[in-house]
């Protein structure tokens, strides 16, 4: 049903050009809301349809196959849990979520800011963070797009006086894992559709009288790029696996996303360099869907941490486990 949606979706709407923000498409919003899919985790009680994760990142994915641009995660699996999880009232209006930065942090382009009708904003303060939401139009927006052309929009907003609803920094930082392994999902979706385009090219596509499959350097390029987006796929369902079985608390967790990021982010560079080259100077055009997942992989690989950071976070924790129990934290044991 999803890919099918996703599938009928393309075939009429219209293709944005590279640089071009995308377009909120409120008629796909609302046919995606009368399936059940706009909140497909929310409880059954406030009008969600009660699914999962394993759910979500289907559907996370079959967007990502199809160069579907739609803010799903950013309402459903982060703006509206949270909201849920605090026992705050969750209506029809479509979400997402601006974490203040603390003193010292730089800010953070919110993606979808000023499409939603509501944001929810979280700051810190003192020991602790607070919540509460605004409607769009009482925010300073500045518009901004990320690499694909998804709204990220920087947002100004004064909380002097505003007393909000507290947040547990267990919250926030339970916020902070979900908002990290949606990238991954779509990372990997991305470099997924990057390697099956590449095979189908390389199957088809002639030179000198044999398939370009038949060529032992397309075959190792084709080969290292699969490679690198499996091991990426294992890492994040490792991770997705652990954060459902142990309800996002498990003590490996934060290891095992931080290890989902690293190898998406690395794999993005390998995956992106072969497709290209496999597909030619036919690979790099407008009219040809690979960039639309090669861009993609490079743009959600940055977001929620850059590569650097996971790298820096899984070297940190090898390091603050030691040699001893080294393999107890690869092994989650």
């Amino acid at each position: 049903m999803m890919d099918g949606v996703f599938s009928d979706y393309r075939q009429t709407a219209p293709t944005g050009r590279p640089g071009e923000r995308v377009e909120y498409d409120r008629a796909l919003w609302q046919r995606l809301d009368s399936l059940g899919l706009v909140r497909l985790t929310g409880a059954e009680e406030s009008g969600g349809s009660g699914a999962g994760w394993l759910e979500a990142a289907e559907l996370l994915s079959a967007a990502v196959r199809h160069g579907v641009r739609i803010p799903l995660a950013e309402h459903d699996l982060l703006a509206c849990w949270l909201l849920e999880t605090l026992g705050r009232p969750v209506d029809d209006a479509v979400r997402t979520v601006y974490a203040a930065p603390r003193s010292g942090e730089s800010t953070t382009p919110v993606p979808w800011a000023a499409d939603a009708e509501r944001v929810v904003v979280l700051w810190p303060a003192g020991d602790e963070y607070r919540l509460t939401e605004f409607d769009t139009e009482e925010l300073s927006l500045a518009v901004g797009i990320n690499l694909i052309g998804e709204p990220r929009d920087t947002i100004t907003v004064d909380t002097t006086g505003i007393t909000g609803h507290s947040v547990p920094t267990g919250l926030v930082d339970e916020l902070g894992r979900k908002s990290a392994m949606v990238r991954a999902i779509q990372v990997c979706a991305a470099l997924d559709r990057a390697v099956a385009l590449s095979i189908e090219h390389v199957a088809s596509r002639v030179q000198f009288g044999r398939p370009l499959a038949k060529f032992q350097a397309v075959q190792n390029l084709i080969s290292d790029a699969a490679a690198e987006s499996a091991l990426a796929r294992a890492a994040t369902e490792a991770a997705l696996h652990t954060a459902i079985g142990t309800g996002w608390q498990s003590a490996q967790l934060d290891f095992q996303i931080a290890t989902a990021r690293s190898c998406a982010g690395h794999a993005a560079s390998v995956v992106t360099r072969n497709a290209h080259q496999v597909h030619g100077a036919i690979g790099t055009t407008h009219e040809h869907r690979l960039h639309e997942y090669t861009r993609a992989a490079l743009a959600w690989r940055s977001e929620y941490g850059s590569v650097r950071f996971w790298d820096d976070q899984v070297a940190a924790a090898a390091v603050a486990a030691g040699g001893q129990q080294l393999w107890a934290l690869i092994a989650g044991t």
